[in-house]
C-alpha cells in the first residue's frame, strides 16, 4: 500500500484503528467499577486510587515524548506491534501483584505501551478523510467496549477479583496484533498531503486548542473516576449505580454515532457547544443530594455530552495539524488531563471531605475549556493559511 486513499484501504485501517484504541485505554473508560475493587480487594485510598491511575494515564501521556522522535523514523506496524507485547506484558504481569507498591510499575510499563499506540490510531486517524467522522468511531469503539466491562465486570470481580481485568485486556490485545499490519506503514504512507518537516513551530491556535483539551480531560475524568464513589457516599445501592453506568456508556455509544453521523461538515460550532452545554448541566445536577433519579440523568447526561464533543474537539486540532507532530502532542495532554484528573479530585474528596468543590471545579473547567476551543476556531478562520507561530 502506497496510501491511505482507497475506501476499502480506509475500511480496513477504521477497524484496525478502531479496535486498538478501544483496547489501550481501557482502564479509563473502566475507570468507576476498577477504582471501586481496587478499595475494596486491595484496601486502596481515594487518594492512593487516584495516584494509581495517575501512574497509568500519566505513562500514556509521557509516551508522546519519545514518539516525537520515532514517528518519523520507525516503522509505525513495527512499532505497534512492539507496543502491543510491552501491554500484554505488562497486564499478564499485573495479575499477579498484591500491593499498590507492586502494581504501579506495571500499570506505567502498560501506559507506555497503550499511549504509543493511541498515538500510531490518533496519527493515523487525522489524515484520513473526514477526520471528525473518523474520531467518531474512535470514541464509539472505547465506550463499546467500557460498556461491556462496565455490566460484566462486578461479577468477574466477584469470582476472580482485580486480576481478571488484568487478564482480559491481555487476551484481547493479544487479538488485536494481527490487525497493526492495518495500519500504515510510515506517516508519508498515511497522506497525500503530509509535510516532510517535523521541526515546525506549534501556531497559537495550537497552544490554544491544547490547553482546551487539557482542561476538558481533567473536568471529565475528575468527575468520571469517581462517579461510582459518589452514588455509594449518597446511598445509592452498588448494583443499581454499576447499571446507571452501563447506561451512560450505552449513551456515550450513541453520543459517539451522533457526532459520527453530524460529522464530515465543515462548520460544527453548534453541535460542539450543545455537547458542552450538556456535559456542564450533567456535572451540575450532580451537586447537594441527588436522588437515583437526578442521577441517572446526570450520568447519561454527562456521557452523552462528553463522547458527542470529544470528535469535533479532535477535529478542531486535525484540521490545523500541518506535519502530523499535532496530534502526537494531543495524546500527551490527554495523558495529562486523564492522570491529572483523578489525582485532584481524588484530593479533593479527601481535603473537603465530599465531592462538592470536584463538582463545581470540573463543571468550571469544562466551560473554559469550550471557551478556549471558540477561540481556536475562531483563531484558526482569521488566519487560515498563515498560522501566527510563537
Amino acid at each position: 500500500m502506497t496510501s491511505v486513499h482507497t475506501s476499502t484501504d480506509n475500511r480496513k485501517t477504521i477497524l484496525a484503528l478502531t479496535l486498538i484504541a478501544a483496547v489501550a485505554p481501557a482502564l479509563l473508560m473502566m475507570a468507576p467499577v476498577v477504582a471501586g475493587q481496587l478499595g475494596a480487594e486491595l484496601q486502596l485510598g481515594p487518594a492512593a486510587i487516584g495516584s494509581l491511575f495517575t501512574a497509568e494515564l500519566g505513562a500514556m501521556s509521557l509516551a508522546s515524548l519519545p514518539a516525537c522522535y520515532w514517528l518519523s523514523r520507525v516503522n509505525w506496524r513495527l512499532a505497534g506491534t512492539l507496543a502491543a507485547s510491552v501491554f500484554i506484558v505488562a497486564n499478564l504481569g499485573s495479575m499477579l501483584a498484591d500491593s499498590a507498591s507492586t502494581l504501579i510499575p506495571l500499570r506505567v510499563l502498560s501506559g507506555l505501551g497503550g499511549g504509543s499506540l493511541m498515538i500510531l490510531c490518533m496519527g493515523t486517524a487525522s489524515m484520513l478523510p473526514k477526520s471528525d467522522r473518523i474520531y467518531g468511531f474512535w470514541v464509539m469503539g472505547q465506550l463499546v467496549l467500557g460498556a461491556l466491562g462496565l455490566t460484566l465486570l462486578p461479577s468477574l470481580f466477584a469470582h476472580y477479583g482485580i486480576a481478571v481485568f488484568f487478564a482480559v485486556l491481555a487476551v484481547l490485545m493479544l487479538l488485536c496484533l494481527p490487525l497493526i499490519r492495518y495500519l500504515p506503514a510510515n506517516k508519508q504512507q498515511s497522506t497525500d498531503t503530509a509535510k516532510a518537516d517535523t521541526t515546525a513551530r506549534l501556531s497559537l491556535p495550537a497552544l490554544v486548542g491544547l490547553l482546551a483539551v487539557l482542561l476538558f480531560y481533567i473536568s471529565l475524568n475528575g468527575v468520571w473516576t469517581f462517579l461510582g464513589a459518589l452514588a455509594e457516599s449518597i446511598n445509592i445501592d452498588a448494583q443499581v449505580s454499576g447499571n446507571v453506568l452501563a447506561m451512560a456508556s450505552l449513551l456515550g455509544i450513541a453520543g459517539a454515532l451522533s457526532a459520527t453521523l453530524l460529522g464530515g461538515r465543515k462548520r460544527f460550532r453548534l453541535l460542539l457547544v450543545g455537547g458542552y452545554a450538556v456535559m456542564i448541566a450533567g456535572i451540575l445536577l450532580l451537586t447537594g443530594s441527588p436522588d437515583e433519579t437526578r442521577f441517572t440523568l446526570a450520568a447519561l447526561g454527562f456521557k452523552y455530552a462528553w463522547t458527542f464533543a470529544l470528535p469535533f474537539i479532535l477535529a478542531s486540532l486535525a484540521s490545523i495539524d500541518r506535519n502530523g507532530q499535532l496530534m502526537s502532542l494531543v495524546n500527551l495532554v490527554i495523558g495529562g488531563g486523564l492522570a491529572l484528573g483523578p489525582l485532584i479530585a481524588g484530593r479533593m474528596i479527601e481535603e473537603f471531605h465530599g465531592f462538592q468543590a470536584v463538582l463545581l471545579g470540573s463543571a468550571l473547567l469544562a466551560f473554559l475549556s469550550l471557551v478556549l476551543i471558540l477561540l481556536l476556531q475562531s483563531k484558526t478562520e482569521q488566519t487560515l493559511g498563515e498560522p501566527e507561530h510563537v
